[in-house]
This record gives C-alpha cells, structure tokens and sequence, in this order.
C-alpha cells in the first residue's frame, strides 16, 4: 500500500491558556490554513465550554478539524487520534491549505511525530485495582512498589505523579514487560516536515490568564454544561470526567461545596495542569522553537517570515 504524500505542517503547542488557538487561527488566515486539534479534551463533543473549544466566530474564520467529534462515553486514544490526524493532513495538502496543528496534549504529538508502541489494552479491573492500591498505600509507598519491577520506570517519576505512577505499573503487571520495552519497539513515525513552536509565557501571566479563564467559562454556562455531562450517568474513570473543571462543578452541583469554592478549586487545577504541561513540553518535545511569551499579532509577525521560508523550502 503506497503511503499517502504530506504536506509541511506548522504546530503551535503549550499549556492551557497560553494563547495556542488565538495564535493558529491568526495564522490560518494568513495561510489559507486549517486548524487541526491536538487536545485530548476538546474531541468531546460534550465539553465544549469547559475545554474552551473554538467558538461559532473562530470557526467561522477558518476550517477546524477534531474538535467535538468523540461521545464522552468513549474515551480516544494516542492511536485513534493519530489515525485520524494523518487523514485530515493529507486532505489539507490535497486542498493546498496548510496543516496547523494546534494544542496542549502532547501525547499525541508524540504519537503523531515519533510513533506509537503496541502495548495491549490495560484491563479496567487491573487499573481499578491499582488506582486503590496507590489511594490506599500513597505515592511514596507505591512508588517503592513499582521500583521492584520496573527501577528506571520508578526513577523517572515522583511520588505525586499518580496517573504515570498507575500507567508504568499497570503495564509491567497486566503485560509483564515495562513502559520502557515496549516504548523500544514503537512504530516508525509518520514522514512528516513539521515546524512546531511551543508557548512558554511567563508563569505569574500565564496562571493570571488561567484564573480568568475559568471565571469566563462559568459566566459562558459552565456549570449547565457539568449538569448536562453528569446527567449521562459517565464512569468517573473515563477522560472526558477527567476534564480540568469537572469534577469541581459536579462537587457543586451536588451541593458539596459552594460555587466559590468549585472556582477556586478548578483554577488551582488548571495552574497544576499549565505547569505539568509546560515542563513536559521543555523535555520531551525535540526540535522546537520556543516562544517565551502569549498570543500576540506582533508574535504572529515575528514568526510568520520563518514559517513562509518553510513552507516555501520544505517538499511535500
């Protein structure tokens, strides 16, 4: 089978509210270009305020690819968002409209841009299992367990980093080798010419625009949106409950907290969340072009001369 040609693709990746989207969508309108999504949260098409998806006005302005397509009672992995990507790239070169990718989940660039290792599906039970285990016996107490099969694993991480604390240690149990064997035996990446860059604004500015953030998605209806995604009856395991924001509204909305704390308590989260995010970015994304600042049409104007010289000198 021949494999399908690509054209150049731009990223603009950093961590929430650092002005990803404002950036891609000045720069498809510029390009003749079309925004593809590379967040985790926004394919749901149950979480459109609290993931700050692009409005009716931005996709006006531009075409916009996965966002909202995923039932919240699905979950979308690596591999499903990948597959998915590789064809809306493709479809953008075949328009001759440049790919964008756009977005904070950077997971899935990973698996776009480095390829993907074939480790078998976790059973729930499994993971169920080992999220009490950790909830139980705490991070440190855990942690110590997991160095006894995986040592590397154990070593990169830290006591509080449950979720990777839980996956390192449910694949060496439910598949009997590490993170780090199967990681060895990825499938090649896709042939892509990529130019990313990474927003890093500031830290004080970049947790000012997340406080302010939540406070505009409570005001745009937030909390309707956490009453309509509770009333699924969703698992509490599956991502999209995961969404920064919801756990904190359905607290609320079941009357264990009050609206003010629900706020504050969402903020806080998605400070963590833009700090994880943007350490993750500075080690493990290669090949980058750092912007140490927010959105701005005078960034657009800087950059826009190196990704002209890209386009213009990168084949498809």
């Amino acid at each position: 089978m021949t494999e399908p040609t690509y054209p150049p693709v731009v990223a603009i990746l950093g961590p929430t509210a650092s002005g990803k989207s404002a950036l891609a969508l000045d720069l498809a309108t510029r390009l003749d270009g079309v925004i593809i999504n590379v967040d985790s949260m926004q394919v749901y098409r149950d979480l459109r305020i609290l993931t700050a998806r692009p409005d009716d006005d931005d996709l006006a302005r531009a075409p916009h690819r996965l966002y909202g397509f995923q039932a919240a009672d699905t979950p979308c992995s690596a591999a499903d968002w990948r597959t998915r990507a590789l064809v809306e790239i493709a479809a953008a070169g075949a328009a001759g409209q440049v790919p964008i990718l756009c977005g904070g989940s950077g997971l899935y660039f990973k698996a776009l841009t480095e390829g993907l290792a074939p480790i078998p599906e976790i059973s729930p039970a499994l993971r169920a299992r080992l999220r009490a285990r950790l909830a139980d016996i705490g991070g440190a107490a855990f942690r110590r367990e997991l160095a006894t099969r995986d040592p590397a694993g154990a070593a990169r991480l830290h006591d509080g980093d449950s979720q990777r604390l839980i996956r390192a240690m449910e694949v060496v149990e439910g598949t009997g080798r590490t993170l780090a064997a199967w990681h060895r035996q990825a499938s090649p990446p896709a042939p892509l010419s990529c130019l990313t860059f990474v927003l890093a604004p500031p830290r004080p500015a970049l947790y000012a625009r997340c406080d302010a953030r939540f406070e505009t998605m409570v005001a745009a209806g937030a909390v309707a949106e956490a009453r309509r995604l509770k009333a699924l009856g969703l698992c509490r395991d599956l991502p999209a409950m995961k969404a920064v924001g919801v756990r904190q509204l359905i607290d609320y909305i079941d009357e264990k907290c009050n609206l003010n704390d629900a706020i504050a308590g969402a903020q806080q989260e998605t400070r963590r969340y833009a700090k994880r995010q943007t350490t993750w970015f500075k080690h493990q994304i290669e090949q980058f072009h750092p912007l140490p600042q927010q959105y701005s049409e005078k960034l657009v104007d800087e950059i826009f001369p190196k990704i002209r010289e890209f386009l213009l000198t990168t084949d498809a």
